[in-house]
């Protein structure tokens, strides 16, 4: 069996190098199992020209028993969230639909938790009353070493016995809100390796001949360490891994040691197949395009046609109305956009929340301001284009149905809730502040060193606040580190989720009830139902450097190593320049205090003003206190150039 089970992988391994192919034209596929996937569906169960839709599964099930084929469906998580159509029902129309198809396991994704537990329970119970099994292996009850759900499942086809595990990221931790999770506990990293190092024992225990791990985890940066390919590494005897979360096209799979990883992408715009022939022991992958199975195949299930269109109607006329109009096309892409940079849907967004934020700070004549709102990225989920926005467009792309939280924090704090939350720049990130009320500057150079871990979070506390980070106003006034800010936030970050641990500690929490998407309406009433010109660009609210300010590195170090081991202030040798008088302005014409800009660093600052380079270290020596390490200064710092 373990011979079998090697010979598989091969060929498996040699079909995705050649790029062979499934045929899908008509053909005898008797001795074969199919394995059909799909992951992050996000509710896009409509057919369209994009998407094969819930319809073109059950379409594409039906075609390939009918050549013959044994066939199994799974899905690696994000199902029940994405659009009004599923959001409308939290999400257990979506597991209708996929009883309806026929899958036969499936695994969760961080968005099944987005309604909370207790609708998480109602949606698994229709899966478990059709008998497919739910499959988390890495999801246990809290405090516990019970896992909640099943954790694996075995299927024989055509004499081929296959066992499946599945695992959920623990970044659901903090990529749903707090509350959600708080009945199961997560294994990562090395324990969730070992989970499932377990699991697949247990299923060649069994006789299973090919495993199969339906993971939730993806192949994203912010992930490292417990991605798909971490978990083909670390775990012996996976023959194929189907996952989802980053939202990966992967049409040849990605081979990691004998080990295919294969994702489809999202919003079903592909489908996924692995064709396994168990006479020959020969097997084939590929992703079948929405464009190809209409052309090839375009078989479309009536039944999950009308029960799907059914829901629809409702829906749409629920969210039929005009909110607003937008002039220019808003940008609520997910990279590059609103999880890596300021983009002007983002920019729209933190408006209305600190719009309504300080209105209703004025109807209840509250003693305290508003100062910043911080929209995470994370929560817009799409881009709107130019011309009327519809309540159902409204609610698509902000479905999540948040309170505006009011939350006090000093300075400090918030420099560490924007340094945690731009730990990734440039790479995407859920977390990602889209601002209003504040301005920053983000020097991805710099690297971010992790402190603490935050409780019950897969993200890490700064522990260098202010290494990468700048906030440079306010409220157009100076940032200061001592002064207590009101922000705005959703439920979801003021209760510690994404990288927005430290708003627990602030001094005060308010909860205004105010629904993020009723934020929006109210702020677009304010500019009579128009999105103007205003949002045609972003503003340089966030902006980022890229270029370490490095200053004579070698002599500096030597200095650094001198002042520690001498435990003084170095004194050195000054070089009198020689100067050019053309180029160098008389002395009273120096400012005493000059205000760093791009580009600069402390040689170049001392070449300009002072006419000789060397002269650094003397302004060095004036700035120590402020200017911890004379590699790094940023934009808008202010130097005492002479005494």
């Amino acid at each position: 069996m373990k011979r079998n089970k090697k010979v598989l992988s091969s060929l498996l391994t040699l079909a995705m190098v050649m790029g062979l192919s499934v045929p899908v034209m008509a053909g005898d596929m008797d001795g074969k199992v199919v394995i059909l996937h799909t992951n992050d569906m996000h509710g896009a169960y409509v057919t369209t020209e994009k998407s094969m839709g819930m319809a073109g599964i059950k379409g594409i099930k039906d075609h390939y028993e009918s050549l013959g084929a044994e066939v199994l469906l799974f899905d690696a998580g994000d199902y029940s969230q994405g659009n009004t159509l599923v959001n409308y029902y939290k999400g257990r129309n979506a597991a209708e639909y996929m009883v309806a198809a026929g899958y036969d396991a499936v695994t969760l994704g961080n968005h099944e938790f987005d309604f909370g537990f207790e609708e998480l329970k109602k949606n698994t119970a229709v899966f478990e009353t059709a008998e497919i099994p739910v499959l988390v292996a890495n999801v246990l009850k809290k405090d516990t070493t019970e896992t909640y759900f099943d954790g694996s499942a075995i299927f024989e086809q055509d004499g081929l016995k296959v066992g499946v595990f599945g695992l959920d990221t623990a970044e659901t931790q903090t990529k749903s809100s707090p509350s959600s999770v708080s009945e199961v506990t997560f294994l990562d990293g090395e324990e969730m390796f070992a989970a499932s190092q377990v699991e697949v024992d247990k299923l060649e225990e069994a006789g299973c001949e090919f495993i199969v791990a339906l993971t939730h985890l993806g192949v994203d940066d912010e992930s490292v360490g417990r991605q798909s390919i971490d978990l083909a590494e670390n775990v012996e005897g996976i023959d194929l891994i189907i996952d989802g979360h980053s939202h990966t096209e992967m049409p040849d799979g990605e081979l990691v040691g004998e080990t295919l990883v294969v994702s489809t992408g999202s919003a079903l715009n592909n489908v996924g197949v692995v064709t396994i022939d168990t006479a020959t022991m020969k097997g084939e992958v590929e992703l079948i395009t929405a464009v190809d199975y209409a052309t090839n195949i375009g078989k479309y299930d009536e039944t999950i046609t009308a029960m799907v269109a059914e829901d629809k109607a409702e829906v749409d006329t629920l969210y039929a109305g005009i909110f607003a109009t937008t002039e220019v096309d808003l940008n609520g892409e997910r990279e590059p956009g609103v999880r890596t940079e300021e983009t002007n849907l983002g920019n729209f967004s933190a408006d209305a929340m600190l719009y309504a934020s300080q209105e209703y700070v004025k109807e209840q004549n509250l003693d305290f301001s508003v100062d910043v709102a911080l929209s995470n990225g994370g929560g817009i989920r799409a881009s709107i284009p130019k011309g009327e926005i519809s309540m159902n467009t409204l609610y698509t792309v902000f479905p999540y149905g948040n309170n505006i939280c009011l939350v006090t924090v000093t300075g400090a704090q918030l420099l560490e809730i924007i340094e945690a939350s731009t730990f990734a720049s440039p790479t995407a990130l859920g977390g990602f502040p889209q601002v209003a009320g504040m301005e920053f500057t983000v020097n991805t150079a710099v690297e971010y060193v992790n402190g603490e871990q935050y409780p019950d979070s897969t993200y890490y506390a700064p522990a260098n606040p202010g290494s990468r980070v700048t906030i440079t106003s306010i409220g157009g006034e100076a940032f200061d580190l001592e002064k207590e800010y009101t922000v705005s936030v959703s439920t979801f970050q003021a209760s510690g989720g994404d990288t927005y641990y430290e708003l627990l500690e602030g001094s005060s929490i308010l909860d205004t009830g105010i629904l993020d998407a009723e934020a929006l309406v109210q702020y677009v009433e304010s500019m009579d139902g128009v999105i103007g010109e205003k949002y045609a660009t972003t503003e340089g609210r966030v902006t980022f450097i890229d270029k370490p300010e490095i200053i004579e590195e070698e002599i500096i170090e030597e200095i650094i190593e001198e002042e520690i081991a001498e435990e003084e202030i170095i004194e050195e040798e000054i070089i009198e320049p020689e100067i050019d008088e053309s180029n160098v302005p008389e002395l009273e014409e120096v400012e005493r205090i000059y205000k760093v800009i791009a580009g600069d660093n402390l040689w170049k600052i001392a070449k300009n003003l002072l006419g000789d380079g060397n002269e650094w270290i003397s302004i060095y020596e004036l700035n120590k206190e402020e200017v911890k390490n004379p590699e790094i200064i940023y934009i808008g710092q202010e130097l005492l150039i002479y005494k």
